[in-house]
């Protein structure tokens, strides 16, 4: 068989890594996917209505309207050994911020920053420029509470390269 056909099947019956965003502290050993009964009790328990049913009726996370407030609901409403709250953190995301934000127009806009009860997100000033953001990743929990104000969908919430 040529190399190319055995690729083919390998990717066949692989495992495609996702992008979605799931629950804070989804323990990071277990296959999310064969666990989860996608019995919605995360996401009814969910206090700011951020987990919602994605792909396949699996729970995920978005940012678009609110923040997770890591109150810890959806561990509590689970039934299933899905959660570890023995991690140092929630979860391994934090915020980015894309090429189109509005400070690379000249837009004076720092709605990310006010929206950071971190203070993760900082302003650095230039001369004859508009202040840019600046993201401290290590003070970034992830929360999203940066993604929602941002009127030009810049902020981004992900695994870190």
């Amino acid at each position: 068989m040529s190399d190319s056909i055995n690729q083919g099947r390998r990717n066949l019956f692989s495992r495609r890594k996702s992008n979605v965003q799931r629950p804070p502290w989804v323990n990071p050993y277990i296959e999310f996917t064969d666990i989860c009964t996608r019995c919605d009790k995360c996401i009814k328990a969910c206090e700011t209505q951020i987990i919602k049913r994605g792909d396949g009726g699996f729970p995920e996370i978005r940012f678009s309207e609110a923040e997770c407030t890591f109150c810890q609901q959806c561990v509590t409403a689970c039934e299933e050994p899905i959660f570890d709250l023995q991690q140092a953190a929630p979860w391994q995301i934090s915020a980015s911020i894309k090429d189109n934000c509005l400070t690379n127009s000249g837009v004076w806009c720092q709605s990310c920053k006010d929206a950071c009860d971190e203070r993760a997100i900082s302003f650095v000033m230039a001369v004859g420029q508009v202040p840019k953001p600046a993201i401290n990743t290590d003070a970034c929990t992830g929360c999203g509470a940066c993604v929602s104000p941002c009127p030009s969908d810049s902020i981004t919430i992900s695994k870190p390269d």
